[in-house]
Parts: structure tokens; C-alpha cells; sequence
């Protein structure tokens, strides 16, 4: 677990995002995870894998089998602002709830370039997620053309000040950074750029939302593997990770998960 803010500790999650990624077959790398979990000693975080929504209804009945180290919990990767209506396509966060996902990821930087989603977009999803009863991941960070200009925290605070609801909690708002350059690229930020970026971002909660900013979990999005895991999970201010291609295999996603095993 990592410690925030006066001392507060928080327990961290480790989540698994499939992107559009998988299919029926998929169940049993939960199933395998779950076993993983079950016999490789007690993680100190939370678990969650967010499928594509045509695997949530299926996936979250498999994770309910799972009881202590071996709960895994389910969360959709996006959703729409409203709960329902005439928009072809897309999932409100109310189906979500009701498919058995108790997450959703909002503002992924996929989402904000392929989709030009804004910050206003983001946090009507986040509000979304909050009405459904859900917990929202909201997704920061930059460019590489962003990062080279040295405006990071420039972009991540205005990101942050845009994208988050203000009556966001530490219960129902969990923030991942996300440095895009990074995602798929293989080249990972150092340990003191992350301790950089989220000691900003954890400044800026604490400043909006006072204890309960000193409370919200900070992921780390970008090339997580279990490599660097370890490293990258010590880092102040890091309270977990969110995980794309390396959560697709069970025994990849639980080398991760491994940096918060304890016997």
C-alpha cells in the first residue's frame, strides 16, 4: 500500500484495461487469475479488469466465484453521459451497473484522440459513473510534443481542473496518469519523472478537494509490466497502475499485481 497526504494510507488498485481486446475464450484467463491469486499469496490492492462490454455480464459472474486474495472486480471502459436515449452504439453507465461493473474508465487517452473527447466530455462521464453508482477512472496526461515543450504539468493540471466532477470522492474518483507517449511504445518515464507528475496531481486534489483529495488514488498508466512493476508501484504517490496490453495474460497481469503481494 502507499501512503498520501498526512500520512493517509491508501489501498492501492491495480486494474487491467482489455481495450477492444478479447473474446468468450478470454473467460478463462480470469479464471486463471483468479486461481493465481488464490495460491500466490494475499495482494495488499485492489483487482479489476475491464473487458469489453460484451464480456462484462459473463466476466463478472466468473469473478463472483472469487472469495478474499482471488476477488477480481469488473469495470467498462467507457461510457456515455446519459442514461439513456436515442445514441446508437454506445452503453450508459447504468447498463454498466446493471451487467455486474462496478468501475468505468473515463477520458482514456485513446478515447480523447480517436473520439475527440474534451475535458467537458470526461466529466460528464465521471458524473455519469457517480449517478450510476460506480466508481470513475479518470484518465490525465501528455503528449510526447507536450512533454518535449516542458508543459506536462501545465496539460495535467488543466486536464485535472476540466475532466474531474466537483463533488468527486476518494470512494467514487480514482485518477490515472497516463503519459501517452508511453502507452504501446515500450519506453517508460524514470521513477523521478512519476514521482514528478503524480506529487503534482496529489497537490492539485488536495487543493480542490481538501482530505478527501489526500484519499483518491493515483494509477500509473503507461508500459506497466512486471519488470518495472515493482519500481514504478514504490513510487510516492502511486497508489497502483492501470495496465493495457499486459493484462490480457493472467500470469503477465498477476507479475504486476505482484508488487503489492504479501505472504
Amino acid at each position: 500500500m502507499a501512503a498520501a497526504g498526512k500520512g493517509r494510507r491508501i489501498k492501492a488498485l491495480v486494474a487491467g484495461n482489455w481495450k477492444m481486446n478479447g473474446l468468450k475464450a478470454s473467460r478463462s484467463e480470469v479464471t486463471r487469475l483468479a486461481k493465481l491469486l488464490a495460491r500466490g499469496g494475499r495482494p495488499a490492492c485492489d483487482v479489476l479488469i475491464c473487458p469489453p462490454a460484451t464480456l462484462i455480464a459473463g466476466l463478472a459472474e466468473t469473478a463472483k466465484a472469487g472469495k478474499g486474495a482471488a476477488r477480481i472486480a469488473i469495470g467498462g471502459q467507457d461510457c456515455h453521459a446519459r442514461p439513456s436515449g436515442a445514441h446508437t452504439g454506445d452503453i450508459s453507465a447504468e447498463m454498466l451497473k446493471d451487467a455486474g461493473a462496478s468501475f468505468v474508465i473515463a477520458g482514456h487517452s485513446e478515447r480523447r484522440a480517436d473520439h475527440g473527447e474534451t475535458d467537458a466530455v470526461v466529466r460528464a462521464k465521471a458524473e455519469a459513473a457517480h449517478r450510476a453508482g460506480l466508481a470513475a477512472i479518470v484518465c490525465v496526461g501528455e503528449t510526447e510534443a507536450q512533454r518535449d515543450a516542458g508543459e506536462t504539468l501545465k496539460v495535467i493540471r488543466g486536464q485535472l481542473k476540466g475532466s474531474l466532477p466537483d463533488a468527486a470522492t476518494a470512494r467514487t474518483t480514482i485518477i490515472a496518469y497516463e503519459p501517452v507517449w508511453a502507452i504501446g511504445t515500450g519506453r517508460t518515464p524514470t521513477a523521478e519523472d512519476v514521482a514528478k507528475v503524480h506529487g503534482a496531481i496529489r497537490k492539485e486534489l488536495v487543493r480542490r478537494f481538501g482530505p478527501e483529495g489526500e484519499g483518491m488514488r493515483i494509477l500509473y498508466g503507461g508500459s506497466g509490466k512486471p519488470s518495472n512493476a515493482a519500481e514504478l508501484m514504490a513510487v510516492p504517490n502511486v497508489n497502483g497502475a492501470l495496465v493495457g496490453g499486459a493484462s490480457l495474460k493472467a500470469e503477465d497481469f498477476h507479475g504486476i499485481i505482484a508488487a503489492y503481494l504479501q505472504a
